[in-house]
């Protein structure tokens, strides 16, 4: 399994605009210097990130981007899901399928059952973290997330 560059580059820019403290937000220039991106690929980063209604744009020639809800309340599942989608959903036998309509495995398919159980417990973990986890010091997140790591461990 890979990470895309938009799940990557998407989630980084998203935490960079929480971690701001402007009240203009950061405009595509300040983003693309932050992160070592191209402003026109910072321009669609923040365009899916809006149009998932994680952030907002603020008008005019000083005009950036805020969050547009609080950070505690921005779920890490779905930021992801929205840059790139989810590891297995109920559209995935359709569209690998091989070069006939249906899976040839429809019916009876062992890797259907591996795929759920991982976005299953992909799911599990990251609809327990939030925008607010990840603006946090990298030792302070990674307390958070070994923490959730142990609660998952026990169910």
């Amino acid at each position: 399994m890979k990470i895309t560059a938009q799940e990557e580059y998407g989630l980084r820019i998203l935490i960079r605009i929480a971690s701001c403290r402007d009240t203009e937000g950061m405009s595509i220039p300040q983003l693309s210097e932050a992160e070592g991106l191209s402003p026109h690929y910072v321009a669609k980063l923040t365009r899916v990130l809006r149009m998932g209604s994680f952030i907002n744009s603020t008008p005019g020639n000083k005009g950036g981007y805020l969050l547009a809800k609080p950070a505690g309340e921005i779920v890490i599942n779905n930021v992801l899901k929205v840059l790139g989608g989810a590891l297995f959903d109920d559209d995935f036998c359709g569209s690998h399928g091989g070069i006939t309509r249906l899976c040839t495995n429809s019916v009876d398919c062992s890797s259907r059952s591996l795929w759920q159980m991982v976005q299953h417990v992909v799911d599990q973990l990251l609809n327990n973290v939030t925008l607010h986890d990840l603006v946090k010091p990298e030792e302070e997140s990674a307390k958070i997330f070994a923490r959730l790591l142990n609660q998952n461990e026990k169910v």
